[in-house]
């Protein structure tokens, strides 16, 4: 019965710690992006006409993230001993996609310019990227 509640306890503390890790990387992200935004304003415009290219632009810089959170963080957050383990892949991306999604309602409401990131699809397919780094590569 211990082992079995361990195992719960330990899949839900794995996909709060690694939405959470994505949501600091999508939070440096949107700052990056917010200064940069002028610079690259031909790049936001096509992010903003073709979902598609926007979604593998974000999903290529969460694998950047990934790798560079790889850096700092070289082991999984929780130790994997369940058979849960990868169920993250998909939970965690929709947590943060949710996240970033509220977060862009709110920057609407104050009347603040949102950047692309503040999505469900972009901040799911950054998150997406950013986990299946860390998940094929964390040792």
């Amino acid at each position: 019965m211990d082992e079995i509640l361990g195992a719960i306890l330990s899949a839900i503390a794995e996909l709060f710690l690694e939405a959470f890790l994505e949501l600091i990387a999508a939070a440096v992200l949107e700052l990056a992006s917010r200064a940069f935004l002028v610079l690259f304003a031909s790049l936001a415009e096509a992010i903003k006409k073709d979902r598609l290219l926007g979604s593998v632009i974000y999903a290529l810089l969460g694998a950047l993230a990934g790798a560079l959170s790889l850096v700092f963080f070289p082991r999984p957050l929780i130790h994997h001993s369940t058979r849960l383990h990868g169920i993250s892949l998909l939970v965690s991306p929709m947590i943060t996609g949710f996240v970033l999604s509220a977060v862009g309602g709110i920057l609407r409401r104050m009347g603040k310019r949102m950047t692309p990131i503040a999505t469900f699809g972009y901040g799911f397919a950054f998150a997406l990227g950013m986990m299946l780094i860390r998940f094929m590569f964390a040792k």
